[in-house]
């Protein structure tokens, strides 16, 4: 090994594309092997001597990881949210934090679409029936779900997937809605998006999708009261974060039928789910799979391990997070 060899560590196995890029520059590439997410113990542990740390976007970079690292000089998150690392301290530091926008807007906005369809027409139980051999024929009153052609869906969070998925509902004829801090007027002129209050969307959507990032603002931005507000017909979708809703509220809110139902990608305390929601029928439960195609997930490898070579060498484009 160069004696000089920077040390980057990274907390799970990511795809070759990125790993390899890496390796041209002979840095000593440290890959956690377990698939468990990694605990702020193990982070401190590992993290001390450093050069750059390529975290994911369960790790906990939190203040006392950040003010342990001896020479770090460049945090990259293999996402495009950051929540998970303390922007500030890392700033104060000197050290750069990175992210992976734009890559993963289609992956997402399609697995987004997936579940606002598989929870409208009962996609999950209708496979599990006919798996168990409780099909029994075409019945006119079986698993009735809800239309999803010409309805109209709230969009929480107009960004680049937010205006993705409005593309994708435009392609079914359906009316567009949208909640954002600022006005978009080049969705609004490409799908006919209209800007309405939290209020007036929950209240006239036939379909939530939340695309919006977890900040103070946006923590439990969905909960009892406003779960209250949407139609009893109503579907509710988070490909998002886990935080923007609360899921103890969601559960009562689906169990009482007080919406029809819910599709979640992202969970309040992942791995773990809110126990209320694994015993419901009208939601679907994915295992945070947004990104996952193999053509996202080595695009943001190559991102993730750039804006490290950027950093370290000086050279390429970086997507920064913060101002060093």
């Amino acid at each position: 090994m160069n004696k000089q060899s920077k040390t980057i560590y990274i907390t799970k196995q990511i795809p070759d594309a990125g790993l390899e890029l890496l390796h041209k520059y002979e840095y000593n590439v440290v890959v956690r092997k377990k698939k468990s997410i990694i605990t702020q113990q193990e982070l401190l542990k590992e993290t001390k001597q450093v050069d750059a740390l390529m975290c994911m976007l369960t790790d906990p970079v939190k203040r006392d990881v950040i003010e342990s690292m001896e020479q770090c000089k460049v945090i990259s998150t293999y996402a495009v949210g950051f929540n998970n690392i303390d922007v500030a301290t890392a700033t104060e530091k000197g050290i750069t934090v990175t992210n992976t926008p734009g890559v993963l807007t289609d992956a997402t906005a399609d697995i987004a679409f997936g579940l606002l369809l598989a929870a409208a027409r009962h996609f999950i139980a209708g496979d599990e029936m006919t798996r168990k051999g409780k099909f029994i024929g075409w019945d006119p009153m079986l698993l009735l779900g809800k239309p999803v052609a010409g309805k109209t869906i709230g969009i929480i969070g107009a960004g680049r997937i937010g205006s993705a998925m409005a593309e994708r509902a435009a392609g079914f004829g359906m009316k567009i809605l949208y909640y954002s801090r600022t006005q978009k007027p080049k969705l609004e002129k490409k799908v006919q998006a209209r800007k309405v209050s939290l209020n007036t969307l929950l209240k006239q959507s036939d379909f939530v999708s939340l695309h919006c990032p977890l900040t103070s603002d946006t923590h439990h931005l969905l909960g009892e009261a406003e779960l209250k507000v949407m139609k009893t017909s109503a579907v509710l979708i988070n490909t998002a974060r886990g935080e923007v809703v609360d899921e103890k509220a969601l559960a009562r809110a689906l169990r009482k039928k007080e919406i029809f139902a819910a599709g979640l990608d992202v969970f309040e305390q992942e791995p773990k789910v809110e126990r209320a929601l694994l015993s419901l029928p009208n939601v679907v439960l994915l295992p945070h799979i947004g990104s996952g195609t193999d053509e996202t997930r080595e695009k943001m490898a190559r991102i993730a391990a750039n804006n490290i070579i950027g950093i370290l060498e000086g050279k390429g484009k970086v997507y920064r997070v913060n101002k060093i």
